[in-house]
Protein backbone atom coordinates (compact mmCIF):
# COMPACT_ATOMS: atom_id res chain seq x y z
CA UNK A 1 0.00 0.00 0.00
CA UNK A 2 1.13 3.09 -1.25
CA UNK A 3 1.73 5.93 1.25
CA UNK A 4 -0.83 8.61 -0.31
CA UNK A 5 -3.10 6.18 -0.05
CA UNK A 6 -2.87 5.59 3.59
CA UNK A 7 -2.78 9.78 4.20
CA UNK A 8 -3.79 12.38 1.84
CA UNK A 9 -3.47 14.70 4.70
CA UNK A 10 0.04 15.92 3.88
CA UNK A 11 0.91 19.15 4.38
CA UNK A 12 1.09 21.61 1.32
CA UNK A 13 2.62 24.89 1.41
CA UNK A 14 1.00 27.52 2.15
CA UNK A 15 2.68 30.54 0.94
CA UNK A 16 2.15 31.54 -2.54
CA UNK A 17 5.61 31.37 -3.38
CA UNK A 18 4.99 27.67 -3.10
CA UNK A 19 1.57 27.53 -4.15
CA UNK A 20 2.75 24.90 -7.21
CA UNK A 21 4.49 21.71 -6.82
CA UNK A 22 7.77 22.37 -8.57
CA UNK A 23 7.67 19.91 -12.39
CA UNK A 24 11.05 19.73 -12.76
CA UNK A 25 12.12 15.74 -13.37
CA UNK A 26 12.38 13.60 -10.39
CA UNK A 27 15.51 12.54 -9.67
CA UNK A 28 14.85 8.63 -10.23
CA UNK A 29 15.88 5.46 -12.44
CA UNK A 30 12.35 4.85 -13.27
CA UNK A 31 11.59 5.90 -17.00
CA UNK A 32 9.95 9.41 -17.22
CA UNK A 33 6.95 9.96 -18.40
CA UNK A 34 6.49 13.47 -20.25
CA UNK A 35 4.46 15.93 -18.40
CA UNK A 36 4.50 18.39 -20.93
CA UNK A 37 0.55 18.34 -21.64
CA UNK A 38 -0.23 17.58 -18.67
CA UNK A 39 -1.14 20.95 -16.88
CA UNK A 40 1.90 21.33 -15.51
CA UNK A 41 2.87 24.99 -14.86
CA UNK A 42 5.41 27.18 -14.58
CA UNK A 43 6.00 28.94 -10.89
CA UNK A 44 6.69 32.04 -12.26
CA UNK A 45 2.79 31.86 -13.70
CA UNK A 46 1.86 30.96 -10.04
CA UNK A 47 3.44 33.71 -8.38
CA UNK A 48 1.92 35.80 -10.73
CA UNK A 49 -1.35 34.62 -10.48
CA UNK A 50 -1.32 34.71 -6.73
CA UNK A 51 0.49 38.17 -6.54
CA UNK A 52 -2.70 39.58 -8.72
CA UNK A 53 -5.08 37.36 -6.78
CA UNK A 54 -3.81 38.79 -3.62
CA UNK A 55 -3.54 42.58 -5.08
CA UNK A 56 -7.34 41.85 -5.46
CA UNK A 57 -8.81 40.43 -2.22
CA UNK A 58 -9.52 42.11 0.31
CA UNK A 59 -7.12 42.99 2.90
CA UNK A 60 -7.76 40.62 5.74
CA UNK A 61 -10.01 38.33 4.49
CA UNK A 62 -11.31 35.54 6.09
CA UNK A 63 -9.98 37.46 9.65
CA UNK A 64 -12.84 37.12 12.11
CA UNK A 65 -13.59 40.62 13.85
CA UNK A 66 -12.74 41.26 17.49
CA UNK A 67 -15.50 39.52 19.49
CA UNK A 68 -17.09 38.54 16.86
CA UNK A 69 -18.72 35.50 18.45
CA UNK A 70 -20.10 33.85 15.48
CA UNK A 71 -17.21 33.26 13.46
CA UNK A 72 -16.68 30.39 15.90
CA UNK A 73 -19.41 28.47 14.43
CA UNK A 74 -18.45 29.19 10.83
CA UNK A 75 -16.54 25.94 9.14
CA UNK A 76 -14.13 26.21 6.42
CA UNK A 77 -15.96 25.70 3.36
CA UNK A 78 -18.26 28.65 4.76
CA UNK A 79 -15.34 30.71 5.22
CA UNK A 80 -13.89 29.82 1.61
CA UNK A 81 -17.16 30.33 0.05
CA UNK A 82 -17.62 34.25 1.53
CA UNK A 83 -13.65 34.72 0.20
CA UNK A 84 -14.21 33.44 -3.18
CA UNK A 85 -17.66 35.22 -3.52
CA UNK A 86 -16.06 38.69 -2.07
CA UNK A 87 -12.78 38.19 -4.33
CA UNK A 88 -15.15 37.48 -7.50
CA UNK A 89 -17.14 40.77 -6.29
CA UNK A 90 -14.18 42.24 -6.94
CA UNK A 91 -12.75 41.17 -10.07
CA UNK A 92 -16.40 41.74 -11.20
CA UNK A 93 -16.99 38.19 -11.99
CA UNK A 94 -20.43 36.38 -11.54
CA UNK A 95 -20.31 32.54 -10.45
CA UNK A 96 -22.58 30.27 -8.56
CA UNK A 97 -20.45 28.59 -4.98
CA UNK A 98 -21.24 25.07 -3.92
CA UNK A 99 -19.36 23.55 -1.09
CA UNK A 100 -19.41 19.61 -0.32
CA UNK A 101 -17.21 18.13 2.34
CA UNK A 102 -15.63 14.18 1.75
CA UNK A 103 -14.00 12.54 3.61
CA UNK A 104 -13.32 15.36 6.27
CA UNK A 105 -11.83 17.84 2.94
CA UNK A 106 -13.85 21.01 2.26
CA UNK A 107 -14.23 21.14 -1.88
CA UNK A 108 -15.36 24.41 -2.95
CA UNK A 109 -17.00 24.87 -7.03
CA UNK A 110 -17.13 27.66 -8.49
CA UNK A 111 -19.64 27.31 -11.85
CA UNK A 112 -21.09 29.82 -14.28
CA UNK A 113 -24.67 28.66 -14.35
CA UNK A 114 -26.62 29.03 -17.62
CA UNK A 115 -25.04 32.89 -18.18
CA UNK A 116 -22.81 32.30 -21.61
CA UNK A 117 -21.09 35.41 -20.82
CA UNK A 118 -20.51 34.45 -16.92
CA UNK A 119 -19.00 31.30 -18.98
CA UNK A 120 -16.62 33.49 -20.61
CA UNK A 121 -15.38 35.27 -17.92
CA UNK A 122 -14.95 32.24 -15.05
CA UNK A 123 -12.11 30.82 -17.75
CA UNK A 124 -10.00 33.96 -16.69
CA UNK A 125 -9.88 31.57 -13.31
CA UNK A 126 -10.04 28.46 -14.67
CA UNK A 127 -6.61 28.20 -15.48
CA UNK A 128 -4.56 25.61 -14.00
CA UNK A 129 -2.15 28.05 -12.75
CA UNK A 130 -4.56 30.06 -11.32
CA UNK A 131 -6.59 27.94 -9.63
CA UNK A 132 -3.27 26.51 -7.67
CA UNK A 133 -2.29 29.74 -6.81
CA UNK A 134 -6.63 30.89 -5.85
CA UNK A 135 -6.47 27.55 -3.76
CA UNK A 136 -3.64 28.27 -1.40
CA UNK A 137 -4.50 32.43 -1.00
CA UNK A 138 -8.17 30.72 0.14
CA UNK A 139 -6.17 28.27 2.62
CA UNK A 140 -4.68 30.61 3.89
CA UNK A 141 -7.70 32.92 4.10
CA UNK A 142 -9.31 29.85 6.50
CA UNK A 143 -6.19 28.85 8.35
CA UNK A 144 -6.31 32.92 8.81
CA UNK A 145 -9.33 32.22 10.58
CA UNK A 146 -9.60 29.54 12.25
CA UNK A 147 -6.00 28.70 12.87
CA UNK A 148 -6.16 24.97 11.96
CA UNK A 149 -4.25 23.99 8.63
CA UNK A 150 -6.77 23.56 5.67
CA UNK A 151 -6.92 21.07 3.18
CA UNK A 152 -9.56 22.38 0.77
CA UNK A 153 -9.58 21.93 -3.00
CA UNK A 154 -10.86 24.53 -4.98
CA UNK A 155 -12.61 24.17 -8.52
CA UNK A 156 -13.29 26.69 -10.92
CA UNK A 157 -14.90 25.91 -14.69
CA UNK A 158 -14.60 22.10 -13.94
CA UNK A 159 -10.66 22.50 -13.92
CA UNK A 160 -10.56 19.69 -11.57
CA UNK A 161 -11.84 17.32 -14.08
CA UNK A 162 -10.06 18.57 -16.85
CA UNK A 163 -6.85 17.72 -14.89
CA UNK A 164 -8.05 14.45 -13.58
CA UNK A 165 -8.57 13.74 -17.92
CA UNK A 166 -4.58 14.57 -17.89
CA UNK A 167 -3.67 12.58 -14.69
CA UNK A 168 -4.81 10.18 -16.72
CA UNK A 169 -3.37 10.36 -19.89
CA UNK A 170 0.10 10.62 -18.07
CA UNK A 171 -1.16 6.74 -16.44
CA UNK A 172 -1.94 5.69 -19.74
CA UNK A 173 1.96 6.85 -21.36
CA UNK A 174 3.09 5.66 -17.85
CA UNK A 175 1.49 2.15 -18.79
CA UNK A 176 2.32 2.15 -22.68
CA UNK A 177 6.38 2.65 -21.45
CA UNK A 178 5.46 -0.29 -19.05
CA UNK A 179 4.61 -2.56 -21.70
CA UNK A 180 6.98 -1.01 -24.18
CA UNK A 181 9.66 -3.06 -22.04
CA UNK A 182 10.43 -0.33 -19.04
CA UNK A 183 10.44 -1.64 -15.49
CA UNK A 184 9.14 1.70 -14.26
CA UNK A 185 7.98 4.58 -15.09
CA UNK A 186 8.20 8.31 -13.31
CA UNK A 187 5.38 10.55 -13.94
CA UNK A 188 6.29 14.39 -12.68
CA UNK A 189 5.98 16.08 -9.13
CA UNK A 190 2.51 16.65 -8.23
CA UNK A 191 0.33 17.54 -4.55
CA UNK A 192 -0.29 14.25 -2.25
CA UNK A 193 -4.14 15.25 -3.77
CA UNK A 194 -3.19 14.90 -7.24
CA UNK A 195 -0.57 11.61 -6.44
CA UNK A 196 -3.62 9.87 -4.61
CA UNK A 197 -6.08 10.27 -7.98
CA UNK A 198 -2.97 8.82 -9.94
CA UNK A 199 -2.70 6.24 -7.42
CA UNK A 200 -6.56 5.28 -7.69
CA UNK A 201 -5.95 5.48 -11.55
CA UNK A 202 -3.24 2.69 -11.77
CA UNK A 203 -4.96 0.57 -9.52
CA UNK A 204 -7.79 0.83 -11.51
CA UNK A 205 -5.63 -0.51 -14.48
CA UNK A 206 -4.34 -3.28 -12.93
CA UNK A 207 -0.67 -2.23 -11.80
CA UNK A 208 0.94 -0.24 -8.59
CA UNK A 209 2.17 2.89 -7.80
CA UNK A 210 4.25 4.18 -4.65
CA UNK A 211 5.62 7.72 -3.86
CA UNK A 212 9.10 8.16 -4.27
CA UNK A 213 11.25 11.45 -3.03
CA UNK A 214 10.60 14.04 -0.81
CA UNK A 215 9.15 17.71 -0.31
CA UNK A 216 9.03 19.26 -4.33
CA UNK A 217 10.66 16.32 -5.79
CA UNK A 218 7.50 14.10 -4.32
CA UNK A 219 6.51 12.00 -7.40
CA UNK A 220 4.81 8.59 -8.36
CA UNK A 221 6.24 5.97 -10.00
CA UNK A 222 4.43 3.10 -11.82
CA UNK A 223 5.24 -0.48 -11.66
CA UNK A 224 3.88 -3.92 -13.42
CA UNK A 225 2.13 -5.56 -9.81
Amino acid sequence: MNADAENTDAVTPTTEGEAQEAVAGPATDAAPVDGTVTGAVDEDAVDGAAAAAGAAAPAGAGAPAAGDDASEDRDEGDIAADYIEELLDICDLDGDIDIETRGGRAYISVESGADSDADSNLRVLSKPETVTALQELTRIAVQTETGQFSRLILDIGGSRATREAELNAMVERAVERLEEGATAAALPPMSSYERKLVHDIVAARGFVSESEGEGRDRHTVVKRG
